[in-house]
């Protein structure tokens, strides 16, 4: 019983990827026929990404602060206290900043996302789009798949400023760390590859964060109950994505 229930579940796990998987297609046969309409494009990256800056700004700020504190404290026992401005940015543009704002983003903007696609499909206006004769895909999902996925990588620097910002704060202005040698080691130890790891990380985050919202929204059950359901689904299948495809795309760089 227990490997039917195992094996019940591994075939809806592979369902559910290759639905995803001809969503995804779909939206991406949808995307430049939706440049079409810039408006569109432009007031879904406004809904994702600037209605989200003051929870991501203050997130960065505190994290940065904590950074700053927690780094400055390990590495005095080292004494290598001038070495926190090059940790505190390394681990912000790598690590800290694409993942924290990927997870913020699918419990800020994920769920407008979800619910609204959702309540648009319970109300029947995708079903009546497509009786006009207008695909909701390229009208309703592509722009907002656009959106999130250009507003990612945006969020997630503007995160890393904040955060250096921070870190900066704690460590120079409290902590009595050299501001000179906070800044040119900061400046030695960050590459063009430690960059090149966060931007390309804040993208893919940003196009499976975008995808799970409008995929969960598009084919929500066309009740209350199930477009709670389905907001509920994207916080969890984000977040849980978000930390797997963190570990691959490290494993990848490394």
């Amino acid at each position: 019983m227990s490997n039917g229930n195992h094996r019940v579940f591994l075939l809806e796990g592979v369902r559910k990827m290759g639905a995803s998987a001809i969503f995804l297609m779909q939206l991406l046969a949808q995307i430049i026929p939706a440049f079409a309409r810039p408006r569109l494009i432009v007031a879904q990256i406004y809904n994702s990404g600037a209605r989200s800056l003051i929870i991501i700004m203050l997130a960065g700020l505190f994290v940065g602060m904590v950074l700053g504190l927690q780094g400055y404290e390990l590495l005095r026992r080292f004494g290598s206290e001038e070495a926190l401005g090059s940790a505190a940015a390394i681990g912000l543009l790598k690590e800290l900043g694409p993942v924290v704002t990927a997870l913020l983003f699918a419990g800020r903007a994920g769920t407008a996302l979800t619910s609204e696609i959702g309540l648009m499909r319970a109300t029947d206006q995708l079903v009546a789009m497509e009786i006009m004769a207008v695909d909701p895909l390229r009208y309703v999902a592509a722009p907002r798949f656009i959106g999130g996925v250009v507003a990612m990588p945006l969020l997630a620097g503007i995160f890393s400023l904040i955060g250096l910002f921070g870190a900066q704060l704690v460590g120079v202005q409290f902590m009595g760390v050299d501001k000179g040698a906070f800044w040119s080691q900061m400046q030695g130890a960050v590459g063009n590859r430690d960059i090149t790891e966060g931007i390309v990380k804040s993208l893919v985050f940003g196009v499976a964060c975008s995808l799970i919202a409008v995929n969960e929204g598009y084919h929500a059950e066309p009740t209350a109950a199930g477009v709670g359901l389905a907001t509920t689904r994207t916080v969890v299948a984000s977040s849980v994505l978000t930390l797997l495809l963190d570990y691959v795309l490290t494993a990848a760089f490394l």
